[in-house]
């Protein structure tokens, strides 16, 4: 159960809020399939596409099927012909329900627009005919919604986020690492499919960066920033801050996204900010 004193909008999150989401992305209102190819699971692709990629001297390994004439006679050497890979379009959704998510100055908390941000991403993936899972991670562990596809799928993961965030707000105060989320997502999330992690500056921690980075190998990952006020106009007189019996004056600093793209970036991941006061 969740205190009456977090009932207020912003602080609990409203599995009806993350619905009404829907009406705002183009094309959920269409009869829609629920995965571009039968089936809304994860598979092999199922052959090597039709979209030229590149074409390129003949490697070892190379199908000499794959071989280009017109290059190879041109250039005196074998060449080939390289396509892009037929995907299913997927999207798994990672949002952190931990508790240094679990605060905010403005109208709503962290992890509430954290939330929000993956709903608008869900929905206008349905618009797409994309397949979806998500993963949410608590002080209590992880928790998935499987991949499966269409409306009904985004309608699961919407009321999963809402009961997940509920006993986030009634948790412990530990804060485990996003490890385990990420491995999980590199068996939930096919080759070429997209990732969407959204957390706090403090939710990524060096000891995620090798998971993290061997999920971005052969998928697209994004990192969401959903940024409070004080993070991006902190205050220029100091503050009191207090542990117990001891206190002090500090001055804070606007968040600085330019160093957390930059060590993403080494990772092969992108990063994207929403300021406070952004849609």
């Amino acid at each position: 159960m969740v205190s009456a004193a977090l009932e207020a909008p912003g602080i609990r999150l409203d599995a009806r809020e993350l619905l009404a989401l829907r009406e705002g992305a183009p094309g959920t209102g269409r009869a829609q399939p629920a995965s571009r190819r039968p089936g809304a699971a994860p598979t092999r692709a199922p052959g090597a596409g039709m979209d030229l990629r590149e074409i390129r001297a003949f490697a070892e390994g190379d199908d000499a099927r794959r071989v280009d004439p017109s290059a190879t006679a041109r250039t005196g050497t074998p060449h080939v012909r390289t396509f892009h890979e037929d995907r299913d379009d997927t999207l798994l959704l990672i949002v952190d329900f931990r508790p240094p998510m679990l605060w905010g100055t403005g109208a709503s908390l962290r992890s509430v627009r954290a939330a929000r941000l993956a709903a608008r991403r869900g929905w206008k993936a349905v618009s797409r005919s994309a397949s979806l899972a998500a993963i949410s991670v608590t002080a209590e562990g992880v928790a998935v919604a499987p991949l499966a596809g269409g409306a009904p799928q985004m309608v699961r993961i919407c009321h999963m986020l809402a009961s997940r965030h509920d006993r986030a707000l009634g948790a412990g105060e530990g804060a485990p690492s996003l490890e385990e989320a990420l491995l999980r997502a590199a068996r939930l999330a096919p080759p070429g499919g997209e990732v969407l992690v959204a957390t706090g500056p403090e939710g990524l921690a060096p000891e995620d960066e090798p998971a993290l980075a061997r999920l971005a190998r052969r998928r697209q990952v994004r990192v969401l920033l959903p940024l409070d006020m004080i993070e991006t106009a902190s205050p220029e007189f100091a503050l009191p801050i207090r542990a117990g019996a001891l206190a002090c004056l500090a001055r804070l600093r606007p968040f600085d996204r330019a160093a957390l793209a930059q060590r993403l970036r080494a990772l092969n991941v992108s990063l994207e900010v929403i300021d406070h006061d952004a849609g």
